[in-house]
């Protein structure tokens, strides 16, 4: 089970802004909930967002079993940087799930 924390969602000025920020993250949360579902750990992701004068930098963490999977991003668009943060995220937390489940060791040539 994935649970889903955003912290700074404040930062956001519009209450638009802010429902499309939460349903991205929703639906990518229901996406990695869908993946891990038979995970023996239960994760969180945790999305924060800072604002630096224009730019936003939306950051993203999963604590999976080995490691802390972590990813920045930085753009003036905040819902074009949360969904490619997210994109990436995803990326790196499936290469980590197939080097814990050591699918590189019996899958090789010998």
């Amino acid at each position: 089970m994935v649970k889903l924390e955003i912290k700074n969602i404040k930062e956001l000025q519009s209450e638009a802004l802010k429902e499309q920020f939460t349903q991205i993250c929703n639906e990518k949360r229901d996406y990695l909930d869908e993946y891990f579902k038979k995970y023996e750990k239960d994760l969180t992701l945790e999305v924060i967002v800072n604002k630096d004068g224009d730019i936003y930098k939306v950051s993203a963490s999963l604590n999976m079993k080995s490691k802390k999977v972590l990813h920045v991003e930085e753009s003036k668009d905040v819902l074009a940087a949360v969904t490619k943060m997210l994109k990436q995220l995803i990326t790196e937390v499936k290469k980590q799930k197939e080097l814990e489940r050591k699918d590189y060791l019996y899958k090789r040539k010998r």
